[in-house]
Parts: C-alpha cells; structure tokens; sequence
C-alpha cells in the first residue's frame, strides 16, 4: 500500500518544525595585536648575581657578570654566564661544584639587572638604545625615541634589524597599515637587541643597506649582547 503523499508532507513539516536549529555563524574575529611572548630572564652583562649554597655557606657570593660575559668563582674558577638563565646557571654550577662538594644545592639569584636595550635610529626625533623594561612594539620604540618626524619619515617601509649567534635577519614593515588597522601585525613585538630603522625614503635593496649599516654606521657594538642560544 503506497503513502499518501500529503502523510509524507505532514511528517516532513512535523521533523522540521522540532529540529534545533544551527546557530548564526560566529563573525569573523577582528585581528588583534598580539602581545609579545613571555620570555624567561637571561643573565646580561653588568648584571648583579647572588650565588647561595645552602650547606656550604662559605661559599656564597655576590658577583658581577664581566664584560666578557664571564663570573669566576670559589673552586670553578671561570665561568660563562651571559645569556643562560638563572635555572641554567643553577643546573651548571651543580655539575660545576659535584667533583668539590657532595650533592650541593645551589641558587642563583639576580640581584640587579642590566636592562635589555633596543636601537632605534633614522628619521625619529631621539634617535638611540630604548629600555627594553617590559614587553614592546615597534611603534612603542618610536614613541620612546621621540616618535617619528612627521615631513620625513617612510612608515610604510621601516626595517627591523634582529640580530642572533646565526647573523642577522632584516625585515621590512609597513607601520602606516599597523596605525590605520589594516594590517596590526605590521607593528611587531620587539627582542633584546633588536634594530629599528626609519628611513627617509625606500631602501631598494635592503640586504646590502643592512651590510653597509651594521659595518660603518652602527655607532656600538651588539656582539656582547647577542645571545648565544644555549638550550
């Protein structure tokens, strides 16, 4: 016997009216800028360390890093610090300390620090090192050098100079699309050591202009602050 068609209509209008409907399409999110990444503390020179041994007392000191990146101490004689952590530290000097002292329990604190520095030079009005005390963006080391001059500065093409033990990498960003919200990803986070150049007009070739600027107009050195990457 064949269903009357009206029966399957009625059914189908029935399933349809208790169906839960979808939900609306989330919108699509706005880009936000990201923040810079929480980075653990890594032992600069010029910084301040207390070096602690809880059953060897006598042992304890306060030292300075060298400009070298170096501390020397009781037993150990010299060691390189700068750019490992305190936990770093920490795990080294024990391995350090065992063939001296049996199962030494050791802590590093760092009692002042040396502030981490970005170089931001070009058309700003205070070219120089910004304090780099908390996280940051390219537009925020503008603004600390004086932000940028207003009849001269190139936003659209501002290079970013990072420096690392494998070289340099350079990158060139469009900061007018980070401050009209086209683009927020323009205006990255920045890391210790960092180089940020406002130019005046396009840089064509940006590879040899950071050659020519690293060797000849670069008023320091950053080689004693690049970190050497230890795991």
């Amino acid at each position: 016997m064949k269903t009357p068609r009206l029966v399957i209509l009625l059914l189908l209008v029935l399933l349809a009216a208790c169906a839960t409907p979808l939900p609306p399409p989330a919108p699509q999110s706005v880009l936000a800028h990201a923040p810079a990444p929480v980075r653990a503390y890594r032992i600069q020179i010029g910084d301040s360390l207390d070096i602690k041994f809880f059953y060897n007392p006598e042992l304890n000191e306060t030292v300075t890093v060298r400009p070298d990146g170096k501390i020397a101490l009781q037993l150990v004689k010299e060691i390189e610090v700068a750019g490992r952590t305190a936990a770093q530290l920490t795990e080294l000097l024990i391995e350090r300390y065992s063939p001296q002292i049996k199962s030494p329990e050791i802590t590093v604190l760092v009692r002042t620090f040396n502030t981490e520095k970005v170089y931001v030079d070009g058309e700003v009005n205070k070219s120089g090192l910004v304090a780099l005390s908390e996280p940051m963006t390219i537009l925020q080391a503008i603004s600390q050098a004086g932000g940028a001059k207003q009849d001269s500065a190139r936003l659209q093409d501002v290079i970013l100079i990072r420096m690392s033990e494998k070289g340099k990498t350079a990158m060139t960003l469009n900061l007018e699309a980070a401050l009209d919200g086209s683009d927020p990803r323009q205006d990255v986070a920045l890391l210790p050591y960092d180089i940020v150049f406002v130019p005046r007009t396009t840089i064509t070739n940006v590879d040899l202009w950071v050659d020519q600027y690293i060797r000849r107009l670069l008023p320091f050195s950053l080689s004693a602050g690049v970190y050497k990457g230890y795991p």
